[in-house]
This record gives C-alpha cells, structure tokens and sequence, in this order.
C-alpha cells in the first residue's frame, strides 16, 4: 500500500471535519446562547452551557454559578436550566424541585411564568435567523453592491487578442444597446446578439469611444458550488471553458444549453487559464433547482456560475439597505427550504436532496477551501437551516416545546410528565429516524 499516497486524501478529510465542527460549533454557540440569555433575562437560572456533549475537556463557572464547558464530542450542545432533569428540559426533577422556596422555584424551567418559558425556548431558533440576517448584512456591506454608472473597476484575464475595455471606462452602450443604470444592464445583456466581440461605447477620462471587447458573458468561471462536478473534476475560479467536446464555446449561454442537452453523459472540456490550457473530462449532475416564484426546476448542471469578466465599481449600501438584503437572503432559504420539503414529500423531486451530516460535513469542506468569505457565507445558510428545522412542531425539538406551552395556554395545565416522556420518545424517534434517512442519502446518492 502506498502510504504517502493516502496522506493528501487524509488531510482533505481532517480539513472536511474540521470545517464542519466549526461551522457546527458557531451555529449551536448561537442557538443555546440564545435559550442562555433570553432564559437569564426571563429570571431562570442555567446550572450548564455546554458546547459538545461527553467527558468535558474544558469547564469554568462565572459569578453567577453557570458552568460553561466544552466537551468531547462537538456536534451540539446544550443548556441546562435549573430543575431540570436532563439537557433536553422536557422533564423537571422532581425531587429537587418539591424541596424549592418560592423564589428559588422561580429561578427553575418549571416554576417560570408560561410567557418566560415560551421566550426562552423560541430564543434559539430566533437567534440562529438573526445570526443569519447579520451575516448577511455584514457581507453584503464588504462587498458593496455595483454603483452607478457602471464603471470598470478591474478585469480578469481572457483568452482573447483584443480587449478594448480598461480598468475606469463607463459603459454607456454595448451592441448599440443603451445602459441607463445599474438595473438596464441584466436587460441589455439578455438582449445581447450570440456573438464572441461586440462593440463597446464607453466614457474613458473627458472622451467617449468606441472599443471592441468581449461578449459581457463568457464562459469564465466566477464561483463554485459545492460537491458539484466542476468541483469534483478539479476547475477553478478564473478558468475559462473554451471547448466542449471538441466544439468551440464562447458565451455562457451557450455552455448552459451544452451542459442541460448532455442528458447525464461525460464532456471533455478545454480548459483556458492564465495562458495555459488543460482538459477536463466531467459528468453532469441531475439537479433540483428553486424557482424565485416557488417550486423546482429539474436541470443537468456541472456547478459553476458565470458572470461579467470584468469586475464593476462598488459602494457600500446604507445599513438598513444591507438589513433589508439579509432579511430576504434569510426568508430565501426558509421559503426555499419549505419547499424542498414539501416537494420531497409529494414524490416531485428527488428525495436526495435532503443531506445528512456526510453530506453537511463535505459541503462543509468544499465551500471552506474557496475561502473564509464563502465559508462564513455558508456558515449563515446553515444557520437559518437549523434554526427552521427546531421550529418543526416535534417534540425534543424546540417547536414541539412550544406546541406543549401553546397547550398550557389553551388548557391552563401542561401536559402530564406520562404524556411528556411518551411523546418525547415519538420525538426522538421521528428524529432519528429522518437523521437515518438523510444519512443513507449521503450513502446512497450519487
């Protein structure tokens, strides 16, 4: 056996887990923190935050006795409050909480006012989508949003001999077409003849010109998606496809409809980048799509996305602006998530596009080694996926919690701890049993 060999594949799978830790790590910190501090400020007291669940590696205890720990096993974690008899606070102890002051009893998961107990536990789900929209927001501010008028800030190699465009050119026109702001340009460029030059009108310095450049959308590789064939096969940000099956490719366009009529079989791909040319050979993938207007859309794709070779001027949106955009980007996913279940359960799309943690965990991997920006971008999608997933009415999950408050509420009693613990175990049925089917997907799904 070739040892040196296994030593690339065994640093890939440590790099794999330990992006998924800690992008797991930063969700649950969140998530618990916010049963933590909505729970402290509703007047009950957390005896444990744990990060991680088993022995405990690492442990202090503040001023106001809560013992904050991480432990071995880091793929979740917990608070647990006062009076409670296991991390999950479906159960209180009985014994413990019969020997309480009033006061003392206040200060426990069960004694609490139905309102406090309500608060704490929708603060975690709560708090993952706010974690979502900040991030977001925070993104989107670094990166700033394109500026009017669109101005050439920077452009990225082609295998072109004649790029009339510079670095500072406002673009007035492209084909005769004219761009009156930012917004006409998806327009114009839908618009545009399939043609590799065009003819450009532009405003460079106190002068307006005419150069011929490329079509705005070529065949240049702008981004990745995870554990897609693209990836899988080794392309890179910066790649231009210029070939497939042998057969010239310039535009975008045309790569898409050569990629969706493939019906699954291999393509060889040439491959430029800086001057240098290689092949690729790759398959594509059938994939499931959300539509802007609801529902799916069934396409074969090799996971890349395209965009404009040359990089326009930004500015930096206003903070309500970028609020604004976190707020949908996170009501996006949650739609889109929706979605995806209902279209799963109905038999519409492919049930492999529920992952398990293989699947979490490679993505993981795969969006981390394009960099911390798309890793942190990642790291908030997820965040809003598992703060919907606990808000599913299931009991050990925070939305079956809540369900038993909203009985309290209408009954005036809460439900029996027989009740509780028979349901409880449904839950945690339910659960596991999903866990093991998004698992086999992970197995199981090409």
């Amino acid at each position: 056996m070739d040892i040196l060999g296994l030593i690339p594949s065994f640093g890939g799978l440590l790099f794999t887990l330990a992006a998924f830790v800690i992008a797991l790590s930063v969700i649950v910190a969140i998530h618990e923190y916010g049963h933590y501090i909505v729970g402290r400020w509703s007047g009950i007291h957390a005896e444990v935050f744990s990060i991680g669940f088993g022995p405990v590696l690492y442990s202090r205890t503040d001023k106001r006795g809560t013992v904050w720990q991480f432990a071995a096993l880091p793929f979740g974690g917990y608070v647990k409050f006062k009076g409670d008899a296991d991390a999950a606070s479906a159960t209180s102890d009985s014994e413990l909480v019969s020997g309480l002051t009033p006061d003392e009893r206040r200060m426990t998961m069960q004694g609490a006012p139905l309102w406090a107990r309500a608060a704490t536990v929708a603060a975690g789900p709560i708090f993952n989508f706010i974690l979502s929209v900040v991030v977001f927001s925070v993104l989107i501010m670094s990166r700033g949003v394109t500026s009017d008028p669109l101005t050439v800030a920077e452009l990225t190699p082609l295998p072109f001999d004649e790029i009339g465009l510079e670095a500072g050119d406002e673009i007035l026109s492209i084909a005769g077409l004219e761009i009156t702001d930012v917004e006409s340009f998806s327009d114009v460029t839908a618009e545009l003849p399939e043609e590799p030059l065009l003819n450009y009108v532009v405003r460079r310095g106190e002068t307006t010109r005419t150069v011929t450049a490329p079509h705005p959308l070529t065949t240049l590789v702008v981004s990745l998606q995870p554990r897609s064939a693209a990836m899988d096969a080794g392309l890179e940000v910066g790649d231009v496809i210029t070939a497939i099956d042998g057969a010239p490719t310039i535009l975008f366009e045309t790569l898409r409809t050569s990629v969706g009529n493939s019906d699954g079989e291999p393509l060889a791909l040439d491959v430029w980048n800086a001057g240098e040319m290689r092949d690729v050979t790759l398959t594509p993938k059938r994939v499931d799509l959300p539509l802007p207007e609801g529902g799916f859309e069934t396409r074969w794709l090799i996971g890349i996305s395209g965009g404009t070779y040359f990089t326009p001027e930004t500015e930096t949106p206003g903070l309500w602006r970028a609020l604004g955009y976190g707020a949908d980007q996170t009501v996006f996913i949650i739609q889109s998530s929706l979605s995806a279940l209902y279209n799963v359960a109905v038999g519409a799309i492919s049930s492999c596009n529920l992952s398990g943690p293989i699947g979490i965990a490679e993505t993981s991997g795969d969006v981390a080694s394009q960099g911390l920006v798309d890793f942190i971008w990642f790291i908030a999608v997820l965040s809003t996926a598992v703060g919907l997933i606990n808000l599913f009415p299931i009991p050990v999950l925070d939305g079956g919690h809540l369900v038993f408050h909203a009985w309290e509420a209408v009954s005036g009693k809460p439900p029996s701890d027989r009740a509780l613990k028979v349901m409880m175990i449904v839950g945690l049925t339910v659960v596991l049993s999903f866990m093991l089917f998004a698992l086999s997907n992970d197995i199981l799904c090409p």
